[in-house]
């Protein structure tokens, strides 16, 4: 019963939703590991959630007061790794002006989440495998040692063994990391958890953009639940996302959830410059929802006002002409001798979206200008990058998308120097 509880208390901390056995499992394990300073192993595809079972995992050790970082090992170029992970002495490149410390010096006591570890180069897995032999690291263009105590909890979703089979990930380091591993299951191996899932994220956009909650017929929740989800939670979110801004009625039937949901993996909401789908990040429409999310905010609230205007008479009469309401909505009308020739009160008017959205337009000016979804996609990662000063981390939090699809993105639009 102790047990139980605890898992409880550890689901309500950090949002984690579902009762499903295997993921009930995966739990158990993150407690019962946490208070060692075991290195952790964490399985699971794309979108299952690692980085939460990393901090559940920190957050139960005797580290929890020292630092934590999560590390995108994909998204950090092979070129400069060796220097973010373990820093550099001044003068080690061309632009290493002054000496730099790494992750590994300055969360020296807490603990180091690596995502996506598989994508490691070879001479950096080396070096890894020295630190949790050891605890010893070189920095780059350094001959001194240096000692370190950091708790490494790696993730990958990668089977490792068939990798150091391949010769592309060290087997010596893949035994060392797989001490204690803890696999969290895919989506559809947890069907019974998708109702509470839809739930949460429906809840949480209605909440955000103060719009109304969406709900599911059987059908419809069974079509759910017999899809079988390549991106996992993530992808549900950014579905509910989409129908939430896209569906105008609030009670899906099956037909209607079934637009929505890609015939193959590989489907994404923008067409690539190919002509092929990009099926391996679906994180990218998170960026495009947003944007369709504050375009329709921003109708609605431009729709409230122009209509208090107008209900205020505080509008010309060529303004007014020009603007198309239904007639019981426009205010009232007085012949000369200050008689109401129209009037219905406006009680029941809310403003609502009216603009069409097509897979690659956005918004039409007399049919002849549109603007790209790619477009404003590259415009909010620019202005994202803007606010943080050039620091991913954060500009990846604000988008909603892993450090890993921002640094190929900054890539893909050549915002290097953004």
């Amino acid at each position: 019963m102790l047990q139980q509880d605890k898992i409880q208390e550890v689901k309500n901390r950090f949002e984690i939703i579902g009762n499903s056995p295997l993921l009930i499992r995966a739990l158990e394990v993150a407690v019962k590991v946490a208070p060692t300073d075991m290195t952790i192993l964490i399985l699971g595809e794309s979108g299952v959630g690692k980085e939460n079972f990393s901090k559940i995992i920190h957050h139960l050790s005797r580290r929890k007061h020292n630092p934590f970082i999560a590390i995108n090992c994909g998204a950090i170029p092979e070129g400069t790794i060796d220097s973010e992970l373990f820093g550099h002495e001044k003068g080690a490149f061309t632009s290493a002006h002054e000496a730099r410390k790494g992750y590994f010096e300055t969360v020296d006591g807490g603990t180091i989440f690596l995502d996506e570890i598989g994508e490691l180069p070879l001479e950096t897995q080396s070096r890894l495998l020295r630190i949790l032999e050891s605890g010893e690291f070189i920095k780059v263009g350094s001959s001194k040692t240096q000692k370190t105590d950091v708790r490494v909890i790696a993730a990958t979703n990668k089977d490792l063994y068939e990798q150091a089979q391949k010769g592309k990930f060290r087997e010596d380091l893949y035994y060392r990391l797989s001490a204690v591993s803890i696999r969290i299951p895919a989506l559809r191996e947890r069907k019974e958890d998708i109702p509470l899932l839809f739930a949460k994220f429906a809840s949480d956009v209605s909440e955000k953009y103060h719009g109304p909650l969406l709900e599911l017929q059987f059908d419809a929740m069974q079509k759910l639940q017999n899809f079988p989800w390549p991106g996992n939670i993530r992808q549900l979110k950014n579905i509910v996302e989409q129908i939430s801004v896209l569906e105008s009625d609030r009670l899906l039937t099956a037909r209607a959830v079934e637009r929505y949901l890609p015939e193959l993996p590989g489907s994404f909401l923008v067409a690539t410059g190919n002509g092929q789908s990009n099926g391996a990040n679906y994180q990218e429409r998170e960026i495009l929802y947003k944007f369709l999310f504050e375009i329709k905010k921003d109708i609605g609230d431009l729709k409230t006002l122009i209509f208090g205007l107008l209900k205020n008479n505080d509008l010309s009469p060529n303004v007014q002409e020009n603007i198309n309401l239904p007639a019981n909505l426009l205010p009232a009308k007085y012949d000369d001798n200050r008689a109401v020739t129209h009037y219905s009160p406006p009680v029941s008017y809310t403003p609502q979206m009216d603009m069409p959205y097509h897979e690659s337009e956005v918004i039409e000016n007399n049919g002849t200008e549109s603007l790209s979804l790619q477009n404003q996609e590259k415009e909010m990662i620019k202005r994202a990058l803007h606010r943080h000063a050039g620091k991913r981390k954060l500009a990846s939090q604000e988008l909603g998308i892993s450090e890993r699809t921002l640094y190929r993105k900054i890539k893909e639009y050549d915002l290097e120097e953004a």
